[in-house]
């Protein structure tokens, strides 16, 4: 029973817990003034976490450091001029999917999606750079302010090089590793609901710094567990050490609801196996499990002889007690619920019943090959996709991620992945979908890495690596469309090859690039006046009216895979999105006419291009015409 406190609120704890909310990094172990280590926020940290510049000042406390660590904060928090673009030609079922691939640099793409998606995402995973000698890493140098860091991201990268090899010669060799990852594994927190989880792959060589850095971003009390996967089954000889296993960390997001963020995984035939029902229980099929448990866990009641029905005495082993009390055990054993073994001589277990409850396994820490499949097997599956053709050289296999996405997903669940490689995630989320009928949402963000012209894989026409993924998404969408329908003429289901036939195997491609709008936009005081005309319309000239709707569902944080209909109303372009959550027009020439007409459908938001308007006039009786026709929308100009 909980006593009563006898004192007013501690408020000072209570705002350290909501801080802890809000900053879980900020939350550190420090000395109070009788000497005793308590919990404490750090101050030097929240103040980074409040400033758009690098703040100085260090002070002894409890916390992991590094080189640039306060520059991947700033990096985090920075905003960024960049934008969406729609790519049609290079999508699949671009109208009707749900599903996203966004091509560019990741930390972009997360900032740009943040708003969206924020506490939407119920599991992401992720493959980072494992920080060999062979890994390349993202540059990320960044320790301007806020507003300059803005405007640099609006200029073109001519190069577009955005990874650089981290060599153990580099003195800053594990530093840029985390000072690359931490803005990401920050800004990847926003994305989860409250019961989603992340799933991270890394070897031992920065197993413990991912660890810290996940222990300070998410809280150490939200760390799940670390999976260890067999990635191989045969010896390496040519090492000094053959490495069998891979990590696999995991975080949630609330350990609070940690039921409904880690599952327990479907009944095998080999478990299912373990039930039987030899004394013809008309409970049904059951199973036997140990009637005792450690004596530490037991009370004192639990400690007794036990009388079976035959009259023999079971004495408890050394260090144990009855999982029951007696009064219990004994009314379990007049139920026939306690097995003595055939002749009644055995040692009493406790029967389980098959049909009890809705019964699943526990996933363990430990996740071999037979069930998740090896490296070896990712490769000769990918390579049996693509034709025979070796075209990525590091691939995660599809029953791995399939493992996480069954244990931290329900069917209508989006899955986030923003180091996509080869696209494993989306094959592994279609796969599962397939198999539950499920309506899964996938994510991918893969930046346009270049293959090597020595490699199968541009020898074969791919250009970077997201040009793989893409193609893979579309081959795996063919190789499961096609299973569904060979299924269906085996089993003659015409209710499961509906739900099949509707399966989402496409995907919208969207390509980050600079703003849509012109450089005045965020610097106008380096506009001269001589130039002041010419600067009348505001978008860049390039860019189509496609262009702005998604620049427009990226700044009002819209969805971003909602279906888009296109319209002709007073013969000009109108975009609905999802119906009436978003009307929009960005043809010259607005009048009076086309707006009235759009505010008759009440759309939820309403946006027109502000040079577009037929005249000022117009530009003037918009906020008129909706006050009147449609007061519940959201107006706005771009």
């Amino acid at each position: 029973m909980e006593k009563l406190k006898l004192h007013t609120p501690d408020l000072t704890a209570q705002n350290i817990d909501k801080l802890a909310q809000l900053f879980p990094n900020c939350v550190t172990e420090a000395r109070d003034e009788q000497g005793c280590v308590t919990q404490s926020i750090d101050f030097d940290q929240l103040r980074q976490e409040l400033s758009d510049s690098i703040v100085e000042g260090p002070r002894e406390r409890y916390h992991l450091d590094w080189p640039g660590k306060r520059e991947a904060i700033l990096t985090a928090n920075a905003p960024i001029a960049k934008t969406l673009r729609p790519y049609r030609a290079e999508s699949e079922d671009f109208d009707t999917t749900k599903n996203l691939f966004i091509e560019g640099d990741n930390l972009d793409a997360l900032k740009l999606l943040q708003e969206t998606y924020l506490g939407k995402v119920k599991l992401i995973y992720i493959d980072p750079p494992y920080n060999t000698t062979e890994d390349f890493i993202y540059e990320d140098d960044f320790s301007e302010n806020n507003q300059a860091y803005l405007l640099r991201s609006n200029q073109e990268d001519e190069s577009g090089n955005r990874l650089v090899a981290n060599t153990e010669a580099n003195g800053r060799f594990h530093s840029d590793w985390m000072t690359m990852m931490y803005p990401r594994l920050k800004l990847a927190r926003t994305f989860l609901k409250d019961d989603g989880c992340i799933y991270i792959s890394i070897d031992d060589r920065e197993l413990h710094n991912l660890r810290k850095m996940c222990d300070e971003i998410f809280g150490e009390s939200n760390f799940v567990a670390t999976f260890a996967w067999e990635k191989r089954t045969n010896r390496e000889n040519r090492k000094s050490i053959s490495s069998r296993f891979d990590n696999i960390i995991c975080y949630c997001r609330d350990k609070s609801q940690i039921r409904s963020a880690i599952r327990q995984l479907g009944m095998t035939d080999k478990a299912l196996a373990n039930y039987k029902n030899p004394d013809n229980d008309p409970r049904g099929l059951w199973k036997s499990d140990p009637a005792t448990a450690q004596a530490g866990h037991g009370t004192k009641d639990q400690f007794y002889t036990l009388e079976a029905p035959n009259g023999k005495q079971h004495e408890l082993e050394s260090g144990r007690c009855w999982l029951y009390t007696e009064i219990v055990m004994k009314a379990a054993i007049t139920d026939g619920r306690i097995w003595f073994g055939k002749d009644g001589n055995g040692v009493p277990r406790i029967k389980t019943y098959l049909d009890a409850k809705d019964r699943g396994l526990v996933p363990e820490t430990i996740w071999f090959a037979e069930d998740v499949a090896t490296n070896e097997i990712a490769k000769n599956q990918l390579k049996e996709l693509f034709d025979g053709k070796s075209v990525f050289d590091t691939p995660k296999p599809v029953d791995l991620i399939r493992r996480m996405i069954e244990l931290s997903t329900n069917p209508d669940s989006i899955v986030l992945d923003f180091f996509a490689g080869a696209a494993v995630t989306a094959h592994a989320t279609l796969s599962l979908n397939a198999s539950d009928g499920g309506n899964r949402q996938f994510i991918l963000v893969q930046l346009a890495e270049a293959c090597p012209e020595s490699s199968e894989a541009y020898k074969s026409g791919y250009l970077t690596i997201s040009d793989i993924a893409k193609d893979r998404i579309r081959r795996c969408g063919k190789l499961i469309t096609n299973g569904s329908i060979e299924q269906e003429a085996a089993s003659q289901s015409s209710l499961e090859f509906e739900s099949q036939r509707m399966l989402d195997t496409g995907f919208r491609v969207l390509k980050i690039d600079t703003s849509n709008m012109r450089d005045v936009y965020y610097a106008p005081d380096a506009v001269e006046q001589g130039s002041l005309l010419a600067q009348v319309d505001n978008i860049r000239p390039n860019r189509t009216a496609e262009d702005l709707l998604f620049h427009v569902l990226v700044d009002q944080g819209v969805d971003l895979a909602l279906p888009i209909a296109e319209e002709t109303i007073s013969g000009k372009k109108v975009f609905f999105v999802d119906g009436n959550a978003l009307a929009a027009c960005f043809d010259d020439g607005i009048t009076d006419e086309l707006v009235k007409e759009i505010a008759k459908r009440q759309p939820l938001k309403a946006v027109f291009r502000d040079a577009n308007y037929g005249s000022d006039s117009v530009k003037i009786n918009v906020d008129q015409i909706f006050r009147l026709l449609s007061p519940e929308t959201e107006v706005r100009s771009l």
